[in-house]
């Protein structure tokens, strides 16, 4: 059942969907206006975590921080369906193909390495989590978000946002798998901690995967 709460502001669409759009500007703008992926990458993180630590005090209710071991069996699943699909199913676009040792030499690289990894385990995460499991699934129940509570359920939205999610993604088919495994997560617990702990999770897997083994093209 819906809260009571007067119409949403368009300002309390801001927090959800401007770290978003910003994270998505600086992503498009690598291709259409061939910037170097040096000075973007690193752009984007800062750009993103800034505007995290700004709108902070407006989400911090919805983010609890707790241990939640299904959170954390549940990036390691989306990690190895991740893997275990690739090759096996046709991509969206050429994809990404982040090689920090084609773009810098020497140590610079491994900072480059630290920076996609601190940003892909810590940052982003929060941001998706924030624009598709708390706004998205509620703005998919009602343009006046906020008057339902975090993890409330339609299978409209449940199934249109874990599809959507999955499509933001060149691989798109573990994409999805992981959108569905995120918000089965948030109407278990009702915090957005526990999608964003997953996504951490499979982030940090993949991206230790694809450094012990040179598999640029999954970055």
């Amino acid at each position: 059942m819906p809260d009571s709460k007067p119409k949403t502001s368009i300002s309390e669409f801001f927090p959800y969907v401007v770290p978003f759009l910003v994270f998505a500007g600086f992503s498009y703008l690598i291709p259409i206006f061939d910037l170097s992926k040096i000075l973007v990458y690193p752009a984007k993180t800062l750009s993103v975590m800034a505007l995290l630590f700004f709108y902070w005090p407006r989400i911090k209710h919805e983010i609890k921080v707790v241990l939640d071991l299904n959170a954390v069996m549940a990036g390691i699943a989306v990690f190895i369906i991740w893997i275990g699909v690739e090759n096996h199913y046709p991509k969206l676009g050429p994809g990404s193909f982040f090689n920090p040792f084609e773009l810098v030499e020497g140590p610079h690289a491994y900072l480059l390495m630290g920076i996609r990894l601190f940003g892909s385990v810590l940052i982003f995460p929060v941001m998706e989590e924030l624009f598709w499991r708390s706004f998205g699934l509620r703005f998919l129940i009602d343009t006046n978000f906020k008057r339902y509570s975090l993890g409330s359920f339609t299978w409209f939205s449940f199934i249109f946002v874990s599809i959507a999610f999955g499509f933001e993604h060149h691989r798109w088919l573990p994409g999805i798998f992981a959108g569905f495994f995120y918000a089965i997560l948030l109407y278990q617990k009702k915090n957005l901690f526990s999608p964003i702990l997953a996504h951490g999770v499979t982030n940090s897997l993949l991206g230790i995967y694809v450094i012990a083994n040179r598999e640029w093209g999954l970055w």
